[in-house]
This record gives C-alpha cells, structure tokens and sequence, in this order.
C-alpha cells in the first residue's frame, strides 16, 4: 500500500502509513470525480488503486458495504469514519490525532 502524495505524514514502527482523518479525507475526496461530495463504489475502488492495492470487485464492494451504514450506494462525511478500520487493515493506514 503507498499513498503516495503528501498526506501520508509518518510510517509508524509496525509499519503503518499514518494521517489524520483530516488528511485521509482530504485524500479520499480527491477521487470524488463528480465533485457532490460523496464518494461512490466507482471512485472508492479507483482509490483503492490508486493506493497501489488491487482488490477483487468483491472486497472492494466489502469495503464499501462497511462504510455506508444507510446504504444510499455514496459514503459521505459521516460515515468515512467507518471506512478507517478498513483502510487500516486493507491499505496499511492507521487514522491518528495530531
């Protein structure tokens, strides 16, 4: 996993990338192609490869599934917070407060 840009501030020592939920959701609406402000099952797995991870179309639906707790078919500001656990175990991302 490498999210390769100048969010990523720290790897800390079990080798986990580290960011703020400030920077993980900065980082994750680059990919909101539409610019509405969510993020869809199309540009959540265009994320997933842009952070150098391949994700069959299941796990990548899996991933998105967790996130979107009201099941609208977008993940929004309130329910990125869920997707951190999947990023931490997935993309190698643990969400940290600064």
């Amino acid at each position: 996993m490498a999210i390769r840009n100048n969010y990523v501030r720290t790897i800390s020592h079990d080798g986990k990338y580290e960011m703020s939920m400030d920077e993980f959701k900065k980082w994750l609406k680059r990919f909101d192609t539409d610019k509405d402000g969510r993020i869809s099952k199309e540009e959540l797995r265009e994320a997933i490869r842009a952070g150098g991870v391949w994700f069959s179309r299941f796990r990548c639906r899996k991933g998105f599934k967790v996130a979107d707790k009201n099941a609208n078919g977008f993940i929004d500001d309130n329910e990125i917070k869920f997707l951190t656990d999947f990023a931490l175990k997935h993309f190698g991302v643990r969400i940290v407060t600064y």
